[in-house]
Parts: structure tokens; sequence; C-alpha cells
């Protein structure tokens, strides 16, 4: 049995939460940063989310650049989707609210 990628399951994790999930790179929310891989929204509310299909640790300096990201473009509560993170990208995401994803939770909620 072959793993799904990081990102077609996380667009099948938002899609079954009842996300509206854009990956179309002509949006306009993901043209006023090309560095989010799709945009989420429920209700009024949009997160971007950047998926990192890497096989190590993401670190603190990949969530400190997604969070600057997100500030630039206006958005607020960024969604990174990864295989681990470290403990400093884990602390700094809890103190700027930015919400850590990892393959293993995404699979145990869609179970």
């Amino acid at each position: 049995m072959t793993r799904p990628s990081l990102m077609n399951l996380a667009m099948e994790y938002f899609t079954r939460r009842g996300y509206e999930v854009r990956k179309d790179q002509g949006q306009e929310d993901l043209r006023r940063s090309p560095a989010f891989d799709l945009v989420v929204s429920k209700r009024k509310e949009a997160h971007p989310v950047r998926v990192k299909e890497w096989n190590r640790t993401i670190g603190v300096n990949m969530v400190i650049s997604l969070d600057k990201a997100s500030r630039a473009a206006g958005f607020q509560s960024p969604i990174l989707v990864a295989e681990i993170f470290s403990e400093h990208a884990k602390a700094y995401a809890n103190r700027r609210g930015i919400i850590l994803m990892t393959r293993s939770e995404m699979i145990r909620s869609l179970r």
C-alpha cells in the first residue's frame, strides 16, 4: 500500500472538515503570496497552508518564514503541514497562533 502525498492528504483532510480548498495559483489569495500551497476557508475565515513534504524535522526558521509571509499577505492563523516539527518550532507556533499538523495526526483524524 502506497502512502498518499502529504498535499493530497491535506486536501482530503480539509475537504472532509468542511473547508473550501483552493489550490489554483490563479486565485487572488494565492497570488498575494506564492509562499502558500493552499488557502482553506470556512465561513468568513481563511487560512494559508504550506505543505512541506520533507523527510526531516521542520525547524523554527520554516515556521517564522510562514508567519512572516502570512502577515504580509494579510492572513491570520497560518497552517503548516509536515512529517515532524522541532520543539522550537512547536513553541514558536504556539506563541504566534500558527497551526502545525503532521501526517499521523491527519490520518488518525480521518479514520
